[in-house]
C-alpha cells in the first residue's frame, strides 16, 4: 500500500508507471525504509525543533489556498480527489523543496495548527460575548431618569 508518496506523470514524466509491477516493488521498499527511518528518527532523537510557527498566519494561508477537485492524469475521468493542488502547497508554505506530493506529515501539522487557531478564536469570541452579555445584564437592571415617571 502506498502511502507516502504520490506519482505523477504531468511532473515527473521519466517516471514508471505506478500501475507496474516494478513500481510497485519499488514503491514498497520504499516505504517500508521511510518507515523505518521514522522509527529510528524518533527514537533517536534525529528529530528537533526547529521553531514556533504563527497560528492564525497559517490559518489565513490555508484560507487563501486554492482548493479544488483533480485527478491524476492515469486515473478514468470520472475521479475525482479534493484539496489543494501540490504546487500551490509549496508556493503557500514551502516546507518541502518538492512541488509535486504534499507530505502526510505536513498536511497533518497545517491541519493541527489551524485547529488550534480556531480553537483559540471561538475561546476569545465566547469571552467577548460573555462580556457584553453581562453589560447588557447590566444596563437592563438600570433605569434612566427620563425613563422614572
Amino acid at each position: 500500500m502506498r502511502i507516502l508518496r504520490r506519482w505523477s506523470r504531468a511532473a515527473d514524466p521519466g517516471a514508471p508507471d505506478p500501475r507496474s509491477a516494478e513500481a510497485e516493488a519499488e514503491a514498497e521498499a520504499e516505504v517500508k525504509f521511510e518507515v523505518k527511518f521514522e522509527v529510528e528518527a524518533r527514537e533517536s532523537g534525529a528529530a528537533a525543533p526547529v521553531g514556533a510557527v504563527n497560528g492564525y498566519t497559517i490559518l489565513d494561508t490555508v484560507a487563501a489556498l486554492p482548493i479544488g477537485t483533480w485527478r491524476y492524469l492515469w486515473e478514468p475521468e470520472e475521479v475525482r480527489h479534493l484539496g489543494p493542488m501540490a504546487q500551490d502547497w509549496h508556493t503557500a508554505f514551502g516546507f518541502n523543496p518538492d512541488d509535486t506530493r504534499i507530505p502526510v506529515v505536513d498536511g497533518l501539522g497545517v491541519t493541527l495548527v489551524c485547529i488550534q487557531a480556531l480553537h483559540r478564536r471561538v475561546a476569545e469570541l465566547t469571552a467577548e460575548v460573555a462580556r457584553l452579555r453581562e453589560r447588557e445584564a447590566g444596563r437592563v437592571g438600570v433605569t434612566t431618569p427620563e425613563a422614572a415617571p
